[in-house]
């Protein structure tokens, strides 16, 4: 970067300033808290994110020097939390990525289970497997329950890729049957209460001896 970029020794200073000052907003709506999910405290949050990055991006550009602390920045968080302050329902939504890592064991735990069901009186079960992994998946997640999956994916050929788990506050529980053409389309990051996150990016961070990124109400 040219000199004539650089941000001046006034322009760092001010951006110090501004962490100091977003600092002190942050303390007081976390004293004055109405709630584990007060609105107040996540904008607070926020605030301070962004005036940490840009005095950390004005602090490297002129002194090529950086702060000892990471903030996530304001894109990675959460959005402040619009949901009712007692919710009478919640929606808990989980996604889980796998990858086919192994496809003749996926095959043959799948034709195992398909054999099994076939003993059951379930006639032709075990010709919907064949060699199609398509098939094998749909008698797997047919035959256990998801968290058992999770436990087991090796066993099943499966390699684990990112996960997450949302919970959302409702204002009621929706009548049966209402959602299920279209279950995740009402996903609202405004209503979400807390979120546990899971990925090898953090176990890398870890290695290179950065900060969790972990964002508020995640893990």
């Amino acid at each position: 970067m040219s000199d004539a970029a650089q941000p001046t020794a006034a322009e760092v200073r001010a951006a110090a300033e501004a962490v100091k000052a977003a600092l002190d907003r942050h303390l007081e709506a976390v004293e004055n808290r109405t709630g584990d999910d007060d609105p107040a405290v996540y904008a607070a949050f926020n605030e301070l994110a962004a005036a940490a990055e840009a005095y950390d991006e004005r602090l490297y550009d002129r002194y090529d020097e950086v702060t000892p602390f990471e903030i996530p920045g304001v894109e990675d968080s959460l959005p402040p939390y619009e949901g009712p302050d007692e919710p009478s329902a919640l929606s808990v939504l989980i996604r889980r990525d796998y990858a086919v890592a192994e496809p003749l064991r996926l095959l043959a735990q799948a034709q195992r289970i398909a054999d099994l069901d076939e003993g059951e009186d379930r006639t032709g079960a075990a010709a919907v497997v064949g060699t199609s992994v398509h098939a094998a998946l749909g008698v797997l997640f047919g035959e256990y329950e998801p968290d058992e999956i999770a436990s087991r994916h090796k066993e099943f050929g499966l390699e684990e890729g990112d996960s997450t788990l949302w919970v959302a506050a409702a204002d009621e529980l929706p009548e049966p049957g209402e959602w299920l053409s279209t279950p995740f389309d009402q996903a609202d990051p405004s209503r979400v209460v807390c979120r546990f996150d899971v990925s090898a990016v953090f176990d890398e961070d870890e290695l290179h001896g950065d900060p969790d990124d972990t964002l508020p109400g995640a893990s």
